[in-house]
């Protein structure tokens, strides 16, 4: 379920909803091993401490629907790709629907660690599903949401990989091999040169706080925000 840094309602009770139309969206992406998580967290709280009202969610999951498909995809499988595809926007339809459009309505800054952009380098770019099975499902699913920065945390497979292993909880997907990854990561290298106006690549080798300074900068440049 979403939190923010740490919990939505302390980033509403900070009483500025009302001071903007409509919160900011931004996304953290990346293979395995690129501490999207820890950067995701990071970020919202720097943004709460600003004064800025924040909510840090997840993909997929996010909602009570999206959290129950994540177990099916995490921990199920193997799926056809399509089918998984399929079942990553239903997962993503719910948390928009649910938790990220609303939070965005009432003037909510949005930090998710995932987003669309990662079933297109997994699914596409990595399983080798066509792009229009992708283009089609997110123009039913997204509404045309799309986010106001998207972070991505670029890391090389073998590093990621060993970084993901280190943790000691691993996904199915960590045992597809270095090949399916450096495809996922030309995916978001591909998907970031694509679309420069809204991604920031981000070097993940760095240092934890180096991670974490980089994207502050990206954010006060791109959003102009006060972190």
């Amino acid at each position: 379920m979403p939190t923010d840094g740490d919990g939505p309602r302390r980033g509403l009770s900070c009483g500025m909803v009302g001071a903007q139309a409509r919160g900011r969206f931004i996304t953290l992406e990346g293979g395995e091993g690129a501490g999207k998580s820890i950067q995701a967290r990071r970020l919202a709280k720097a943004l709460a401490a600003a004064g800025l009202p924040v909510l840090h969610t997840r993909e997929p999951g996010g909602s009570p629907g999206a959290e129950a498909i994540r177990g099916l995809l995490l921990d199920s499988g193997p799926w056809d790709p399509v089918a998984e595809t399929m079942l990553y926007f239903a997962a993503r339809r719910e948390h928009m629907a649910r938790t990220v459009a609303p939070a965005l309505a009432a003037g909510i800054w949005v930090v998710s660690d995932r987003f669309a952009d990662s079933t297109l380098a997994y699914q596409c770019f990595g399983l080798g599903v066509p792009r229009a099975v992708w283009d089609g499902l997110a123009g039913i699913a997204l509404d045309g949401i799309r986010p106001d920065l998207t972070l991505v945390l670029d890391i090389g497979p073998e590093e990621g990989l060993a970084r993901a292993a280190a943790r000691g909880e691993t996904n199915r997907y960590e045992a597809l091999g270095e090949d399916f990854h450096a495809r996922v990561r030309d995916g978001f290298r591909a998907i970031a040169a694509a679309e420069p106006d809204r991604c920031v690549v981000v070097d993940a080798t760095d240092s934890p706080e180096g991670v974490a300074a980089s994207i502050l900068a990206a954010v006060r440049t791109r959003l102009r925000s006060p972190p």
